[in-house]
């Protein structure tokens, strides 16, 4: 969320669909302070990664609903938003806290998906979106992670 959150504010701030990298860079690192030039050159990147941004050209535009973020006031990231996510980790963590249950329990609930539902024909991300489905657990934005989780395997 909080990566989520520190790329929507210079959208939200600059009331803008698109902004160039350096317009972005100077928005983190000078206008608000939250961290160096690095580290929000960094912060870009791992925000590609994670299919929140896309370059268009020397533009850069959010592929996620900037309006749909509530940026608390006094928000400032944390040192989180520069380490990289496991979706997949990230989800299991989820199903097992809303559902009060172990994550040894998640764990063995998606190998008897994988193996006996679907004879080992599907993914552990696939078997934690099911899971996370059948629980009411929300996923919808760790989608885009999950997907390219997928893709690099």
């Amino acid at each position: 969320m909080s990566l989520t959150t520190t790329i929507a504010a210079p959208f939200r701030h600059t009331r803008k669909e698109r902004l160039k990298k350096n317009e972005i860079v100077y928005y983190l690192a000078f206008e608000r302070g939250w961290m160096n030039i690095e580290q929000a050159t960094l912060l870009l990147s791992r925000a590609e990664e994670e299919g929140l941004i896309a370059y268009d050209g020397d533009m850069i535009r959010p592929l996620f609903d900037v309006g749909g973020v509530e940026i608390p006031l006094g928000f400032k990231p944390s040192a989180a938003v520069f380490r990289t996510s496991d979706p997949q980790r990230e989800l299991m963590d989820r199903i097992a806290r809303q559902g009060e249950i172990p994550l040894t329990t998640v764990t063995s609930e998606m190998n008897a998906l994988i193996n006996q539902a679907f004879d080992g024909k599907i993914r552990p991300e696939a078997a934690l979106v099911i899971l996370a489905r059948r629980r009411g657990v929300p996923f919808e934005d760790l989608l885009p992670a999950l997907r390219e989780s997928v893709l690099k395997k």
